[in-house]
């Protein structure tokens, strides 16, 4: 059989590429002869950069140190194609991750995705490719904006004389999310509680936002995708910047859609598997291209925890099931997912074949 496996990454755990392989391995130690090929996706969070180097073995990665979340310098890089345009991932910026566990609901910045941005505009880039997934802040993208020459004024007033034009090639952002910026299906609703907004702080929070959005009239903060990122969607909107469905244009940019071509099954997968995975996320939008290009093959799932209705996989491997069967323990897949992932592979490799 031809097997394709493309995952997301588990987030916080392992990398998409991590456990790709693992799942490969898993699976050619139950059927050794088939031919199986590893497509480690992304969604314009954390693995993006990754994603584009992959394809691209020419792509320089650029060291640059940029605020971080928590307002301490970070090391980082920025990834420069071989057409001139360069890659900016905010997670390896302004990251949850980055922040070690702590949450600064109030503090939280993005202000180094606009320093890394900035730095990509000095040494030349030609057009930007910028992937907005994993961000610990909900500032509505302001600091982003400021790193780039907006003033902002004690009142709120913005003055734009300084901010930098966009390049010629254009800005292309990479998102998962289609929330609007305010509202019960915005930012801070939706994705405040896992950056630490409690309910009694949301309100401020959510007017915050509010205000920035009057203050920047020209974009609608009900467009989908200005909640992306806790609004660095909105800022960059006023930026000029298009938006555009990242697991698909990171798709689009592997290959995935001709090596899924004669695929017999298509394994996908990410960190937790819940109901925002149907508005975008990888395992979704691998699912729907194998419909469309191998509509013969079984795709089955991989994943950290399993929350959503699997009704749309033939099969589907949850590594903590898999722990608790292994082990008796399911923090066990946590501490050592690739190795659940290779016993996913193993036991997706019986099932399917």
């Amino acid at each position: 059989m031809r097997v394709v496996i493309a995952p997301d990454s588990l987030k916080g755990t392992a990398t998409a590429a991590d456990t790709a392989r693992a799942v490969r391995a898993g699976w050619l130690d139950e059927r050794p002869e088939d031919d199986v090929v590893t497509v480690p996706m992304a969604d314009g969070g954390e693995g993006t950069l990754d994603a584009f180097a992959a394809v691209y073995p020419a792509a320089e990665h650029v060291p640059v140190t940029v605020t971080g979340p928590a307002g301490t310098p970070v090391d980082t890089h920025w990834l420069r194609l071989p057409d001139g345009r360069a890659v900016v991932e905010l997670a390896a910026t302004s990251g949850l991750p980055l922040l070690g566990g702590a949450l600064l609901p109030e503090t939280a910045t993005s202000r180094g995705f606009g320093e890394a941005i900035a730095a990509a505009l000095d040494a030349g880039a030609t057009g930007l490719v910028l992937g907005i997934g994993g961000s610990a802040s909900t500032d509505g993208g302001r600091p982003v904006l400021e790193a780039l020459g907006l003033a902002v004024g004690a009142s709120g007033a913005v003055d734009r004389s300084g901010l930098r034009p966009l390049p010629a090639g254009g800005v292309v952002v990479l998102s998962d999310v289609t929330s609007p910026l305010l509202g019960p299906a915005g930012a801070v609703a939706v994705f405040g509680p896992q950056k630490g907004i409690t309910p009694d702080a949301a309100p401020a929070s959510e007017e915050r936002l509010a205000a920035w959005a009057r203050s920047l009239p020209e974009v609608d903060p009900a467009t989908p995708g200005a909640g992306a990122a806790g609004g660095v969607g909105f800022g960059l909107l006023a930026w000029g910047a298009t938006l555009a469905p990242g697991a698909l244009a990171v798709a689009d940019v592997l290959g995935l859609p001709s090596l899924l071509d004669g695929a017999d099954v298509v394994v996908t997968g990410e960190g937790r598997f819940d109901e925002q995975s149907a508005a975008g996320k990888v395992p979704t939008v691998v699912r729907a291209l194998a419909t469309e290009h191998a509509p013969g093959a079984r795709v089955v799932l991989v994943a950290g925890e399993i929350e959503a209705r699997l009704d749309d996989f033939a099969a589907a491997a949850s590594l903590v099931v898999l722990a608790t069967q292994t082990t008796g323990e399911p923090d066990d897949a946590l501490r050592d997912p690739l190795r659940f992932a290779t016993i996913a592979g193993q036991r997706l490799a019986r099932l399917v074949g």
